[in-house]
């Protein structure tokens, strides 16, 4: 994806060529016009790519726009890709190789070269794909990798339109800009009931009476990685911390009011004393010895680097559970040592059991249970010291009303597109394929930024939809929010996930087909 060769101007014609020429998605369809007379008056207040699009003023302060931009009549097609040991992207000289024998077989293959898109922190090859065929139907696409199958490659059918080459796809955009200048209301993260167990963000959002609601961080999703429902990254409500940070990615901090997000890549410090002993506390609301995402603070296995999507784990630690996580403590290996709310231990006990009202658990395993075995003694106090640091080491502090939700990764940063795969883990080493399917290639995503008037930019894109809605890779992404103005943004949590509503109800067309319940979300509130 190359960068914009020329400043967007302030036609409607002229931002839909400046995306396309950055790679976004080339000219094509827009909603209806754009209706709101006073808005239209200060044509500074509307950034050009939703100058057109049909527009709702929610509350005053409160504009949401919705749109669709698409590619080139007839540029999207159905393929097969023939993968290479399982995967999408191969080593140049292995896709030769690959595509030789598909020829040898009676197979018309070719390859295709995929590079990291401008303004990632990565450049050059990635790798290259081998596909078979173009086809108009899926049915056409399927009947051939069914013989692909048959002669004993590893084939799957593909839209073209989800690659997120320059000129395809379409993109169905819902964006809310608000202004806390104009607005009375907050921006409030919440878990739901409980920090463990998902809700869907329509449930959340009707049972606070929102204006605006849209999923927020990633979570756990299986027990196999943990707590379903708890965020994999660091998480805080109500200024209270109730998931530790995974190495370093990014994450937006609400304060006060919340309608002013400020980005920030976070880590976290904590420790559990016991008069001069110490430990190191692992992490919060979360199994003993399962990092969702990597990125923990010792000991893990395979990376202390942040993985997205891969549970690291860690045969010592010691985990704190709260009393807002809503169920019993993990059961297993080690011991618990159950606190009040004055920090003092009421009693030691095998793993799994409730959290007192107002106090916590620490729960350890391998050495982190013989630490607590040790200096965990009934009647005795063990105090948790907890410190958010930033990307300079300066401590985060958070007030009473101050929320934390995670994401990643970093979109936008002083204006200009700043996609960092490598650092927020979203590039595997060894795997050239999850970087492409997961960041380059188009699916679902919600994304959160600001401009540099202080208004707040929120992004719903519908995805997987194949003549209908793609969605965008990550730099599509980025760019779009450059091109609304944004200095700063980052992703949320996209995929099946992303769901955004209005008065309760839900107005995008998540991929899954129907909403699906998740671990948290933001909530603009009236």
């Amino acid at each position: 994806m190359a960068p914009a060769r020329s400043p967007l101007r302030t036609t409607v014609k002229a931002s839909v060529i400046a995306l396309a020429a950055a790679g976004f998605i080339a000219p094509g369809v827009v909603a209806a016009p754009f209706t709101d007379t006073a808005a239209a008056a200060s044509p500074a207040a509307v950034p050009p790519p939703l100058a057109s699009w049909q527009h709702d003023r929610l509350a005053s302060g409160v504009d949401l726009y919705q749109g669709t931009i698409a590619g080139r009549p007839g540029a999207d097609h159905w393929t097969v890709t023939v993968r290479a040991n399982g995967a999408q992207l191969a080593a140049e000289q292995d896709a030769q190789a690959l595509a030789e024998r598909l020829r040898g077989a009676g197979f018309g293959a070719r390859t295709e070269r995929v590079d990291w898109p401008a303004g990632a922190d990565r450049s050059g090859l990635i790798g290259v794909r081998v596909r078979v065929g173009e086809f108009g139907a899926r049915a056409d696409a399927d009947a051939q990798r069914q013989a692909l199958t048959a002669a004993g490659f590893d084939a799957v059918s593909e839209w073209t339109g989800a690659d997120g080459t320059p000129g395809t796809g379409t993109a169905r955009v819902k964006v809310a800009l608000v202004d806390p200048k104009r607005y009375g209301g907050a921006l409030k993260a919440t878990y739901g009931t409980a920090v463990a167990g998902r809700e869907k963000v329509s449930d959340m959002a009707g049972g606070e009476d929102a204006l605006l609601g849209i999923n927020a961080g990633f979570f756990v999703m299986e027990g196999k990685d943990g707590v379903p429902g708890a965020s994999a990254g660091i998480a805080a409500y109500d200024g209270e911390l109730q998931s530790a940070a995974t190495g370093g990615r990014v994450a937006a901090v609400l304060r006060g009011d919340g309608l002013r997000p400020e980005f920030k890549k976070l880590s976290t410090v904590l420790r559990v004393r016991s008069g001069k002993a110490s430990a190191v506390v692992d992490g919060v609301n979360r199994v003993p010895g399962l990092v969702r995402n990597c990125g923990g603070v010792g000991g893990d296995a395979p990376t202390q680097r942040p993985q997205h999507d891969v549970t690291c784990t860690d045969p010592d630690e010691i985990v704190e559970f709260t009393d807002e996580l809503g169920t019993a403590t993990p059961a297993g290996a080690g011991l618990e040592a159950v606190i009040d709310a004055n920090g003092r231990v009421r009693e030691v006990r095998p793993r799994g059991g409730d959290v007192p009202e107002g106090g916590s658990v620490l729960a350890g395993i391998g050495d982190g249970a013989s630490w607590l075995r040790t200096h965990a003694k009934p009647g005795g106090v063990l105090t948790v010291q907890r410190q958010i640091k930033d990307e300079r080491g300066r401590t985060v502090e958070l007030g009473p009303h101050d929320d934390i939700v995670n994401g990643g990764p970093e979109l936008v940063r002083d204006g200009k597109v700043a996609v960092n795969y490598g650092s927020d883990g979203i590039e595997r080493v060894g795997d050239r394929s999850f970087a492409y399917t997961w960041g380059l290639k188009r699916n679902p995503r919600a994304l959160l930024g600001v401009d540099r008037q202080g208004r707040m930019i929120v992004v719903a894109v519908d995805g997987r939809q194949p003549g209908s809605s793609d969605g965008f890779g990550l730099n599509e992404g980025a760019e779009l929010m450059k091109s609304l103005g944004a200095v700063r943004a980052m992703a949320l949590d996209g995929g099946g996930s992303v769901a955004m509503t209005v008065n309760g109800k839900v107005i995008n067309s998540p991929s899954d087909g129907t909403e699906r319940a998740v671990g948290d979300a933001l909530l603009l509130s009236r």
